[in-house]
Formats: C-alpha cells, sequence, structure tokens
C-alpha cells in the first residue's frame, strides 16, 4: 500500500515553495527585511538614483524640536554619584559644570547628583552650600533663579564613609530607590573628586557591593577619576590593578582637564582637517617645540599637597606630556576614543628614557623665593603655609625630551612649567627652520624664522609669524603676525573644561580622557627624573625670584643648543 505524497502549492512570492505543515517546526532562518518598493534594484536605477533623477525611498523625518542643537543626542537618563562632594574640587569645578550643563538643556530631565560625603548634612543643607559656591565661581553670573531651582531639586546627599561597608550597602539601596523613582534606569557615573588616597578603596567598596556591573537590558556603570592617578609609576600600576579587579578599561574615565579645554581639543582639528600645515609637521621644516604651562600664583591653600607632588607630578606627568603627545601623534584612522588613543601612546613610548646622566643635563628643577607678580610682593615657597622651611620639592620643571620615531627624530621638545612666573600662560610654540638660502641680503634687519603659537590659555587662540616687506622704497622685511582669538572670531562662550569633559563621560566618549597604557608610559618618563632627583645632593633652594621665568639653568638648556625660550 503506498502513502499518498500531498500535492505542492505554488504562490506567486515563492514559485515551488514547500508548504509547511502546521505540525512541522517554524523555519528559524534569519530572513532579511523586504526590500522597500521605491528601492533601486538594477543598476541603471541605481545610478539614476545616485544622480538625483528618482526620489529616494521615504525616511523618517527629523524631529524639528533638535533643529539648532549643538548636540546630536544628550546623555541617557542617569544618576551622577559625586564622591568627595563637600571638598574644593567639587564645590570649585565639578558641581559648577553641571549646573551650567543643566542651565543649557545638555542634561537629561531625568538626572540626579548623589552628592556623598563624610560630614552630617541634610539635603537642604548641601544645596545651601552649592548655592554659595555657584554664586562665587559659576562661569555666567548672576544665578538664573528658576534654573537653579530646577537644577537644586536633582541634589541629594547621603552620609558616607569611605571605609564603612555599611554605607556602601546603603548606597545601593538609595541608588535602586533614584532608579525606580526617577527613571534612571540603571545608568550611574561615579565621580571620585576625593583625595587620591581614596580612589581604591572606594573602587573596591563599588565592586564588593556589586556597582560596578552593568545590566544585560540597559544601564551602563562609569567611573571618573581625577589626578594625580598614582604618585610614581609603580602606585600607577598597582592603582590601575585595584581598578581593574573591579571595572573594565571601558568604564573608567581618567580626566585630566587640560585635555578638555577649547584650544586643546582643536588642536586636533588644525592638524587633521588643513591640508597646509600636516605636510610641513615634521623635522625637515620643524626646528624645535616649545610647551609652556606658567602660573602666578602660588600654592595657595595646597602646601601639604604641593609638597608631595611638585612640579614634576603636578604638570609634567599629564600636562605636559598630554599636550606633547597631542603635538606629535599621528594622524588617527578614525576620530574615536581609541584610535586617537593609540597614537597618544605611540608618541609617550617613542619618548626616550633619560639615564641619570641625561637628568642632569636635560631637566631642570627650581623652587621660587620671596619676590614682585602683578606689582606685589609675595613670599618664597619656604614660606607657604603647612610648607617645610627647608623644603626640597621643586615648583619650576624644565626638561628636553625627543620622539624617536621617524617623523620628528632630532627634534627636541622643550618643556616647561612653574608656579610664580610672571603670568598665567599656556602655550605650544612650534618653531620652523630657517629659509635655507636668504635673498634679501640688503635688507636692514633679519626677520625672525616662522612661528606658530597656539594659545591654550588664558587668551585662546592661535597666532602666525612670518615675514613681510615694510612699505616704502628698497627691500626692507620685517616678521609680522597673523592673529586669531576665539572670542573674537565666533562670539561665544566656550564651555569650561569640566563642562565638555563631565559631558562625554555621560555621553561615553573617551576620546579625552587617559587611558591606563598612557598613564603608565607617561610616569616610565618622570619616575627615572624623580628617582635621579633623590639620589642627588640636596638642591640649592631658592634658586628663582617670584615673578621670574625660572632658574638661569632653565635659560642655560636652550643656549646650549644656539636656542632661547620664546617671550610670552
Amino acid at each position: 500500500m503506498t502513502t499518498a505524497v500531498p500535492k505542492r502549492r505554488k504562490t506567486s512570492a515563492t514559485p515551488d515553495a514547500p508548504t509547511v505543515a502546521p505540525e512541522t517546526a517554524p523555519d528559524k532562518t534569519p530572513h532579511p527585511a523586504p526590500r522597500p518598493k521605491d528601492a533601486p534594484k538594477t543598476m541603471k536605477e541605481l545610478r539614476l538614483f545616485r544622480e538625483g533623477k528618482r526620489k529616494p525611498p521615504p525616511k523618517q523625518e527629523d524631529n524639528p524640536l533638535r533643529e539648532g542643537l549643538r548636540l546630536e543626542r544628550v546623555p541617557d537618563p542617569s544618576t551622577l554619584v559625586l564622591f568627595g562632594s563637600t571638598g574644593d574640587l567639587a564645590h570649585r569645578k565639578v558641581v559648577p559644570a553641571l549646573y551650567q550643563l543643566w542651565r543649557t538643556n545638555l542634561l537629561p530631565h531625568e538626572f540626579v547628583i548623589l552628592a556623598i560625603g563624610r560630614r552630617e548634612y541634610s539635603d537642604d543643607e548641601i544645596r545651601a552650600e552649592y548655592r554659595a559656591s555657584l554664586e562665587k565661581f559659576s562661569r555666567v553670573l548672576p544665578l538664573d533663579d528658576a534654573a537653579w531651582r530646577s537644577f537644586s531639586s536633582r541634589i541629594r546627599y547621603q552620609r558616607c564613609d569611605f571605609a564603612d561597608a555599611a554605607g556602601f550597602d546603603k548606597l545601593v539601596k538609595t541608588l535602586d530607590a533614584i532608579d525606580r523613582e526617577q527613571r534612571t534606569p540603571g545608568n550611574h557615573l561615579y565621580y571620585l573628586a576625593t583625595q587620591p588616597s581614596a580612589f581604591a578603596e572606594i573602587v573596591g567598596q563599588l565592586g564588593r557591593v556589586g556597582l560596578d556591573h552593568e545590566r544585560h537590558e540597559g544601564g551602563w556603570r562609569r567611573i571618573v577619576i581625577e589626578k594625580p592617578f598614582g604618585h610614581d609609576l609603580n602606585s600607577a600600576i598597582r592603582l590601575n590593578r585595584e581598578v581593574g579587579k573591579v571595572f573594565r578599561e571601558s568604564q573608567v574615565y581618567r580626566i585630566d582637564h587640560y585635555l578638555g579645554k577649547e584650544t586643546v581639543r582643536n588642536l586636533l582639528v588644525f592638524r587633521f582637517g588643513n591640508g597646509i600645515f600636516e605636510p610641513i609637521w615634521n623635522r625637515r621644516h620643524i626646528d624645535h617645540i616649545q610647551i609652556t604651562v606658567a602660573e602666578s600664583i602660588g600654592v595657595e591653600n595646597r602646601g601639604a599637597f604641593y609638597e608631595e607632588t611638585g612640579a614634576s607630578r603636578d604638570i609634567l606627568q599629564n600636562h605636559l606630556l598630554q599636550l606633547m603627545s597631542l603635538v606629535a601623534m599621528e594622524p588617527p584612522a578614525t576620530f574615536e576614543a581609541d584610535a586617537l588613543r593609540d597614537e597618544k601612546v605611540k608618541v609617550i613610548r617613542a619618548i626616550g628614557e633619560l639615564s641619570p646622566d641625561q637628568t642632569r643635563t636635560a631637566v631642570v628643577r627650581g623652587q621660587y623665593g620671596p619676590g614682585w607678580v602683578a606689582a606685589k610682593q609675595v613670599k618664597g615657597y619656604r614660606q607657604e603655609p603647612e610648607v617645610d622651611p627647608e623644603s626640597e620639592t621643586e615648583t619650576f620643571v624644565a626638561a628636553r625630551f625627543e620622539v624617536d620615531d621617524w617623523r620628528w627624530s632630532g627634534v627636541p621638545f622643550y618643556l616647561r612649567a612653574g608656579k610664580r612666573l610672571p603670568k598665567r600662560s599656556t602655550e605650544i610654540a612650534i618653531q620652523f627652520k630657517e629659509v635655507p638660502h636668504r635673498l634679501f641680503r640688503e635688507s636692514n634687519t633679519d626677520p625672525d624664522p616662522n612661528l606658530l603659537a597656539i594659545r591654550i590659555q588664558p587668551d585662546e587662540g592661535i597666532m602666525l609669524r612670518f615675514g613681510a616687506k615694510v612699505p616704502g622704497l628698497g627691500i626692507d622685511v620685517r616678521s609680522v603676525t597673523m592673529d586669531f582669538t576665539y572670542g573674537s572670531a565666533f562670539s561665544i562662550d566656550s564651555p569650561d573644561a569640566y563642562e565638555t569633559l563631565i559631558l562625554d563621560a555621560l555621553l561615553g566618549d573617551a576620546s579625552l580622557f587617559t587611558r591606563a597604557d598612557e598613564v603608565e608610559g607617561a610616569w616610565a618618563r618622570v619616575s627615572p627624573i624623580i628617582e635621579t632627583w633623590a639620589e642627588s645632593p640636596p638642591p640649592e633652594f631658592p634658586n628663582y625670584e617670584a615673578g621670574t621665568w625660572g632658574p638661569e639653568e632653565a635659560d642655560e638648556l636652550l643656549a646650549r643648543e644656539g636656542r632661547k625660550w620664546r617671550r610670552i
């Protein structure tokens, strides 16, 4: 007896396709999405479509309410957990930055600031303190009362000692309640505005209670760690390991506020967005590069902190080497976080490590004594509060580095930073080589070589110096400058660096934050310098007066090679 075979049924959509019986399991093979009716099918239709001779397929309309917004997207609903919320950094920088972001509608409506501190405060008390701080440190004054009321309603306070396990257990419950009530679906940004000694302890407690875990259905966890990240190479490695035990590297945002400054960010656009500079950005055309971070203030009320830090740890290891890596880096493949940071790390690794003998000749340290700054008499570093009367801590450092790669081989990078200098200024000066043959020998003066100066603060802008003929009979060549300033060119108020960096952390953009290998690479270049100093006889401090440009040895560092520091 034969079994009847069911007849196949043809359909117009799938000819000769077998019919699936009801009891048969459905086919789980993924099928491509159906092609839109108006989509081009043949090569001719595709060509005509590209030439604009056919209407494109209908697309979703843009939200008209977003027109004119500065950002393509705002951060997700989230909670910012601010450790060290009663400290100086929180009052001066972090909270004012958050207020400005809120005032300019760059934060989501579902946003909460959970302030964590060791003191006994109520929500109203911490809000009153933040209001007083904003009236002193806000970038835009007077305060907008309506914006402040809305902003302050999102501030909460919880007392928690960083060594208290029960406090972190309570923090879990508090965040769960906030997520439910304020619709912040597990998105937490932990901001460590504390003393560096507390970093590892806080990270460990967050890991113990599981606040580092990201949820599959959504809910990111990120942590912002302030500088200094470590005290030397070994401590930086240990801290990276402690953080790495709890958070993945993609969750960690090591902040250096210099990288958030508008001019620093524009340096990448200046280099890689203009075709006239990159071809000459190499050893064939550039004689040397100077990077200066000058401060007119002293250590203010941070004497104890500065005694343990000094200019080498405070400025050289992070700010100066960060700026140097941005100047010297190769063009990244994409403008994404890892691509940018990969190129910066290559530069730092290519900086030749200085031996003890090289350190003694290529690095200068100084300490300011009494002097005059801005027509006011100031005391020396050793007379500052909480400073050892016989302190050997440097308040000035100047160094000569080279980058050992094809682009920069033989080009010296001169870096300097100091306290109590004549003025506050941060600048990158690109000194080009002289012309190979002087045609205008009859000129009364020799024009200076071309110079490109990028001012990072306080007058953000870019200056280009070149030679030009003086009007009149004969040939007389003088140096002239073309000066571009952000304030006059764009007539907008640039955001503070902390506003930029906090917003990037909330958006998950790590481009302007340092990676673990980048931090360790910088310490690997600075730690041998500090170790050489520790093994050397005590320096003859103070060796420069307040209000001058540092010790004479800093000038000799360049004079030995026939160069001099640019007058700022």
